[in-house]
């Protein structure tokens, strides 16, 4: 149950940040459009570096469902625990985009009319995640403590080198459906964009089980 606790609040946290800090930057930057994504970068890698280092221990501190498929799939997590672990994940995304609006005092439910399609943004979504799960999966390698920061390095960075800004998330994708801010995504972009973040994932397990039984041989 507590994994279950600090997977919800991280993802809640995670979503209100990047939604948040969206909207924050947009009021502030009097449209400067590479100014709001410089602020959104850097305000999702701190809170990444935060919530993975209070969180780890206790639950892995995945806070997407990408994460937690791949840990399925590694047998790190049962059938039931990678259930409920997407579950409060989705939930609590959720709750951090209404959290979001309240703080900023603007219409709590929202529909995304942020448009995000074409195959290059799709690709790229593909490639974000990619590099997402293989810097964690190789990281968990190093020595302790330093996943943290290589996740929060590697996502302000992809929020730069991707089309998409690196979603790579499908409960954080999911919760941006519902603002119509800086951060939003209209929601007939989910499905391309949350299978990309998948095969990607998967790339990447395949891509480190392939390291790994290279290093040991």
């Amino acid at each position: 149950m507590k994994a279950f606790v600090c997977e919800f609040l991280g993802t809640l946290f995670l979503v209100a940040t990047v939604v948040g800090s969206g909207i924050m930057a947009e009021n502030l930057s009097m449209g400067n459009h590479a100014v709001s994504l410089l602020a959104n970068a850097i305000a999702t890698g701190a809170i990444l570096y935060v919530l993975i280092t209070i969180f780890s221990e206790i639950s892995g501190a995945h806070f997407n469902p990408v994460v937690s498929l791949i840990m399925f799939t590694m047998k790190k997590l049962s059938f039931f625990e990678f259930l409920a672990y997407i579950s409060v994940q989705i939930i609590g995304g959720i709750l951090g985009t209404f959290l979001a609006h309240f703080m900023f005092e603007i219409s709590i439910i929202q529909l995304s009319t942020n448009v995000r399609t074409g195959y290059s943004q799709y690709f790229s979504e593909v490639i974000a995640a990619f590099g997402l799960l293989l810097t964690i999966l190789l990281g968990t390698k190093q020595k302790s403590g330093s996943v943290a920061t290589l996740v929060a390095f590697y996502i302000t960075a992809a929020y730069w080198f991707t089309s998409s800004t690196s979603f790579a998330n499908p409960a954080v994708t999911i919760a941006r459906t519902l603002t119509d801010t800086f951060s939003g995504i209209q929601y007939g972009d989910t499905i391309p964009f949350i299978m990309a973040q998948i095969i990607g994932g998967f790339l990447a397990y395949l891509l480190f089980n392939y390291l790994i039984q290279s290093k040991r041989n």
